[in-house]
């Protein structure tokens, strides 16, 4: 997060909501080991390709409580986390004390240009309001090194609004989700200057309630 710039305000429900959360979030989302054999193959997938390309470090946007970010690192790749909610990071501190966790946000990272190899965004985009996707994508070029990948997993509809009130547990939140279609995401990446390699959509199953999609873009 780059300090002394004023954050959007919609900012402040996302990281209140997990912050209220976040003991119950790490109950009940499941390790990567247990994820879909699509999805982990997805991510095998994105570190062949990083480490291939050899451009520098992967930054997990979004990591919550740094599972994801663990696995990335047992994967091979030198990862590392970045969340807009404290508690997230502390959970993921305590958890992988080897491993690099920040508080930050994906609209203002606190990192240099063509600093990075990879960039994962796995379900962590969806919370931002459309209108402030091309500054996060924008973003996620800026600090990509050229030849660097992005992974980025994310709900998909038809322009769907949500305002969900519960989460986990029966915690009240005041975050909102937004599902796109995914050609307009597509888009957006383009837009920002990423080329779009590959992409997988997966239909609602007894895991998920909603159709999902995972794509991968390279800077050229």
């Amino acid at each position: 997060m780059v300090t002394g710039m004023a954050q959007p305000s919609f900012l402040a429900a996302i990281r209140e909501s997990y912050d209220t959360v976040a003991a119950d979030y790490v109950k009940r989302i499941k390790p990567p080991a247990e994820m879909d054999p699509l999805g982990r193959a997805m991510l095998v997938a994105f570190a062949e390709l990083v480490q291939s390309a050899g451009r520098g470090p992967v930054a997990d946007v979004g990591c919550g409580p740094g599972r994801v970010t663990a696995h990335l690192a047992g994967l091979g790749l030198p990862a590392f986390g970045i969340d807009l909610s404290p508690k997230m990071i502390e959970l993921a501190r305590q958890a992988y004390p080897d491993l690099r966790f920040t508080v930050g946000t994906m609209t203002a990272l606190d990192l240099g240009d063509d600093e990075l190899g990879g960039v994962l965004a796995l379900f962590s985009t969806f919370h931002t309001p459309p209108e402030h996707l091309p500054t996060v994508f924008s973003e996620f070029h800026r600090t990509l090194a050229p030849g660097g990948h992005l992974l980025l997993g994310t709900y998909i509809g038809d322009d769907e609004h949500l305002r969900p009130t519960q989460a986990y547990g029966g915690h009240p939140v005041s975050y909102e989700a937004y599902f796109l279609p995914i050609d307009r995401i597509v888009d957006l990446l383009g837009q920002a200057g990423l080329t779009l390699t590959a992409k997988l959509i997966q239909e609602p199953d007894e895991r998920v309630k909603w159709p999902h999609a995972c794509l991968l873009a390279r800077k050229p």
